[in-house]
């Protein structure tokens, strides 16, 4: 269990999160000390609000790694096997996917409520962590911002350091490497208030709206669909601005309920309502599928040179894999833009059925060309899960 928790933080992104809060701490601190000395009572607030927020900071930070987003039990299915026609079947962990969640290629799991996997946690933010992952936020961005005002004025009474010492007032005096690291620090910081500012805004609108960043492309979907249709089709977890809050913030960031099938829902709307929009976009996105055939090798690299310049700087700007394709190979693209396609790789050999042997990702759009007639029923869809639309009323 110890060297589990060890290997979760020994990840580029939580390293380095602890580097910054380190390094903006720490000359933080040591700027307070020389311009606002804590034996006066500014400099005592100063410096007991300043650690306020590094350790709040840092406890979320933490709190979000380890409390992890809830994951749903494998090969789980609901009490009522009838609710089961209205679920999706997730096929890497062998059960069906409850309302709200979702599958992470990074986790390997199926999440709680999944908002979307952070690299700087190296984990997801989910119904476990999402107020640890919010205060996280929250006091980063106070945090540093504090910080930016005190690293500021010290380096600017640093470098004015003669005309602050005639007229009699403290002195910050820094050397060539206080001079870089409070730079660095100040760096860090103003880029976190910015980064991290801009994520926590976006944070808390979904919590307003009790809607995360996959359930808002679902919406957004859901809203394509019904474009010039008088009747569309409503989000049914937003209870109103404190219903929603209270389902995410709490002084004691407890997560409400168990995450799987206690969610309440407006009026007019059911437990499954969202899964079964999805279910039919799925299955909406399998009828408009078009089969192409590769005529040039895909390397699998993210900016493939070989394809020119427009190629790699259009590239999609996401976290899913890129694939590696041979000439002859056959790929069933289901979304398209410019100069890319996303697709799953037509595997013929019979372990192609199991999730974890099947090929999905981006590659470039020269590497293939268009099959007129679309095989995807004959090709069984490439293997992919079949998809049962959602006509089916809840009795």
């Amino acid at each position: 269990m110890f060297l589990r928790h060890i290997f979760k933080i020994c990840h580029w992104g939580p390293l380095t999160a602890l580097g910054i809060i380190k390094i903006v701490t720490a000359m933080t601190i040591h700027c307070s000390n020389m311009w606002w000395p804590k034996h006066t009572i500014g400099g005592t607030l100063n410096f007991v609000v300043f650690i306020s927020f590094s350790g709040l900071t840092l406890y979320n930070f933490l709190s979000s790694i380890y409390h992890g987003p809830g994951y749903l039990p494998l090969s789980w299915k609901p009490k009522n096997e009838q609710h089961c026609s209205f679920l999706q079947f997730c096929e890497e962990c062998r059960g069906y996917k409850a309302p709200r969640s979702h599958h992470c290629r990074k986790c390997g799991r199926c999440v709680l409520k999944m908002d979307h996997h952070c690299p700087w946690i190296n984990n997801c933010v989910g119904w476990g962590n999402h107020a640890h992952f919010i205060f996280f936020l929250m006091f980063a961005t106070l945090g540093c911002l504090q910080a930016s005002i005190i690293l500021g004025c010290s380096l600017y009474k640093s470098i004015h350091r003669v005309h602050y010492f005639y007229k009699g007032e403290a002195v910050i005096n820094f050397g060539l490497y206080g001079m870089i690291l409070c730079v660095l620090a100040l760096g860090f910081a103003v880029g976190v208030v910015i980064a991290v500012g801009m994520l926590l805004y976006f944070q808390l609108k979904a919590v307003i709206k009790n809607r995360t960043g996959i359930e808002d492309w679902i919406m957004e979907k859901a809203t394509l669909r019904r474009r010039g249709l008088s009747e569309q089709f409503e989000f049914p977890y937003d209870l109103g601005f404190k219903n929603n809050v209270r389902q995410v913030i709490n002084l004691t960031c407890q997560p409400v309920g168990d995450g799987i099938l206690s969610w309440p829902v407006i009026d007019g709307c059911h437990e499954f309502s969202l899964t079964l929009e999805q279910i039919d976009q799925k299955a909406e996105k399998r009828m408009k599928s078009k089969m192409y055939k590769i005529v040039h090798p895909a390397s699998g690299y993210w900016f493939p040179l070989s394809y020119g310049i427009k190629v790699c700087l259009s590239y999609p700007f996401n976290d899913e894999p890129r694939i590696k394709l041979d000439v002859g190979d056959s790929v069933i693209v289901t979304r398209w833009r410019k100069y890319w396609l996303f697709g799953e790789k037509v595997r013929s050999d019979k372990y192609s059925e199991k999730a974890e042997n099947r090929t999905r990702g981006w590659f470039p759009r020269k590497c293939g060309v268009e099959v007129i007639e679309n095989n995807c029923d004959s090709l069984e869809y490439a293997n992919c899960n079949k998809i049962e639309t959602s006509d089916k009323k809840i009795k």
